[in-house]
């Protein structure tokens, strides 16, 4: 498996013809932050690789979820009567996801201005972005938590699948448009995120206990604000956009079963999950929340990945994921009736089988198109230059 090669001769090919092509029509991105991101990129110097700011970025937020994962293992560090995670934490996790998210803003523009774009650096890019969802959405969790004044771990689940569909959306557009429709609730929640980490270290994580209208309490606000931005923004621009390319006839796949596709694997995962939460007999999710999310995420971020690969190279996508047959297996076996010790096992091993994985595809592919475009991933200088 190590010289295994994830990208197959035809992938590459399209990789040669691939032009970048996206659309940003998000208010706050045109007018706030890409005259902020313009200003920043400048501070670096031309030697550093874009790829490089890209992968710091996401470390940043990987570095964010641990360091909640230490103060708040089980998502009860919010809830009354319970020990609160530190006012230094919050602030240091603001301020990095802040960083983090002007990261992910300015590497293609240090690409640009070092003229060194490739497709691998967008694929690099949208890759661990895809995979950031989880470590996003699940460092969020720890403001409110699960106690009273927070929300069921299930709900925090549904929220999950909220946001991941709402990303996958993005790239099934590119997959049947040929375009991508930058999402606009992604500089929304960043910029919000953010702000919310700082006031809670401001005013601590009992702010949050008072209702923030009537009897509507944060938590409330913060379920709506997702679901919202989803239903109200995220899908109908989808939809809207998806719609426009058909009456134009540009679409890139005719049929209405090639155009779906790509969302066979992510809704088996779904269902797989669900299946396994609501089967499960020792309530696995209330048992591990945090490495069942990550579990979950990492599978979808495999999933997208594939997906991205085959939108940028012009290719067909899989219908189905292999990731997704040893979960199907797993939740055969629950189904059966095993120990809550055994489910345990059986979830950790399975997240780290899946996080192996992932990682292995991920490095591969990076590997594949260095090797085919000539190029080091986190080096401006070219290999036949030493």
């Amino acid at each position: 498996m190590a010289g295994y090669e994830y990208v197959s001769p035809e992938q590459l090919a399209g990789f040669d013809k691939y032009k970048y092509s996206a659309v940003d029509t998000n208010p706050l991105s045109l007018y706030v932050m890409h005259p902020f991101w313009n200003t920043i990129v400048k501070v670096f110097p031309t030697w550093l690789a874009p790829n490089l700011i890209t992968f710091s970025g996401f470390l940043l937020v990987v570095f964010n979820f641990l360091l909640m994962a230490y103060f708040d293992p089980d998502f009860y560090a919010s809830a009354p009567g319970h020990k609160h995670v530190p006012d230094w934490v919050w602030i240091v996790v603001g301020i990095l996801n802040f960083v983090a998210y002007t990261l992910d803003g300015v590497d293609g523009k240090q690409a640009r201005r070092t003229n060194s774009s490739t497709p691998l650096g967008e694929l690099f890019d949208h890759g661990l972005d895809s995979w950031s969802c989880v470590y996003f959405v699940v460092t969020v969790y720890s403001i409110f938590g699960r106690g009273s004044t927070g929300v069921s771990v299930f709900v925090l689940y549904l929220l999950l699948w909220v946001v991941l569909f709402s990303f996958i959306l993005s790239h099934w557009e590119k997959y049947n448009t040929g375009i991508l429709f930058l999402p606009w609730g992604y500089d929304i929640s960043q910029v919000t995120i953010s702000f919310v980490y700082i006031v809670t270290a401001v005013v601590g994580v009992e702010a949050w206990y008072e209702p923030f209208l009537f009897n509507f309490l944060y938590r409330d606000l913060f379920t709506t604000m997702i679901i919202g931005c989803a239903l109200c923004v995220t899908l109908p621009m989808s939809l809207l956009n998806f719609f426009r390319s058909y009456k134009n006839n540009t679409l890139k796949h005719n049929s209405v079963y090639e155009a779906m596709v790509p969302l066979f694997s992510p809704c088996l995962l779904f269902l797989l999950s669900t299946a396994w939460i609501l089967w499960s007999p020792s309530d696995i999710l209330e048992i591990h929340p945090r490495i069942f999310y990550f579990m979950v995420g990492t599978a979808f971020a495999n999933i997208t990945c594939q997906l991205i690969v085959c939108q940028m190279s012009s290719t067909r996508c899989p219908t189905l994921n292999w990731l997704l047959v040893p979960l199907f297996l797993v939740v055969l076996v629950v189904n059966l009736g095993v120990s809550s010790y055994i489910e345990s096992i059986i979830l950790y091993t399975l997240t780290t089988a899946f996080t192996l994985a992932h990682i292995h595809y991920g490095v591969r592919v990076v590997k594949q198109l260095s090797s085919h475009f000539q190029i080091y991933p986190f080096s401006l200088r070219k290999p036949n230059s030493d």
